[in-house]
């Protein structure tokens, strides 16, 4: 008998100290999960990520035809996941082919509406750029050009963007008459993923595979933002 209330004894310790280190792990697993980013430090944050155009704003049409609101969404959908997946927090302006005004207007100022009553650490806004010239080619990163904190996001994200894009690297560059700039109380930066107009750009700016390629540098680039903030 005593043998038996020795072995009960024993079961019970053992099924304590598995949901004890159950417990523990979570708690690590939850620990390194607002730790992991390229700088080693704490990257839990918030982002507003936004998609350009939408609905009946098609934005820019590619040389092949593709229409940039639908490459915009594409690649913010596939940051947001990236981005999650780092721990950090995101609101998307919008999820799917809409306009949040009627009038283009009406549109930019919900998106700089949704930005400030959030106020997150950073807000991105993705688009495709495009020019009278078909060699322009390469992604470039705009910000409003009196704000410190912009900047060092806009120079951040670009050495990340160029990272991916040795051959063709390029400067940050500021501006006062973008809208979502200037109306935003909150650090924000526009991506200019590539150009439209450039056959080949436009080609790789269609492809899945870029599209995520072109996330992962600009995750890599908000985190080591974030990391330094």
């Amino acid at each position: 008998m005593r043998e038996k209330i020795k072995f009960s004894a024993a079961a019970v310790i053992l099924a304590i100290l598995f949901v004890l280190c159950r417990l523990a792990g979570a708690g690590l697993r939850e620990e390194i999960q607002q730790v992991r980013g390229t700088a080693g430090k704490t990257v839990s944050a918030f982002v507003v990520l936004d998609a350009g155009h939408g609905g009946i704003d098609g934005g820019k049409t590619g040389v092949n035809g593709e229409k940039e609101k639908e490459i915009n969404l594409k690649i913010s959908l596939h940051l947001k996941n990236l981005l999650e997946e780092e721990g950090i927090q995101v609101k998307m302006t919008r999820s799917g082919d809409e306009r949040l005004g009627k009038s283009q207007v009406e549109d930019l100022k919900a998106r700089v509406k949704i930005m400030n009553e959030e106020k997150p650490a950073l807000a991105v806004s993705i688009h495709q750029n495009s020019y009278h010239e078909e060699n322009v080619h390469g992604a470039q990163v705009f910000y409003y050009e009196d704000s410190e904190e912009g900047a060092e996001a806009a120079d951040t994200v670009q050495a990340a963007l160029n990272a991916i894009q040795e051959s063709n690297p390029k400067e940050a560059k500021s501006n006062r008459s973008y809208y979502i700039l200037k109306k935003t109380e909150v650090p924000v930066i526009i991506v200019e993923c590539g150009f439209l107009s450039n056959r080949e750009e436009a080609e790789k700016l269609t492809d899945e595979t870029y599209q995520q390629t072109v996330a992962a540098a600009v995750r890599d680039g908000i985190i080591n933002y974030i990391s330094q903030n």
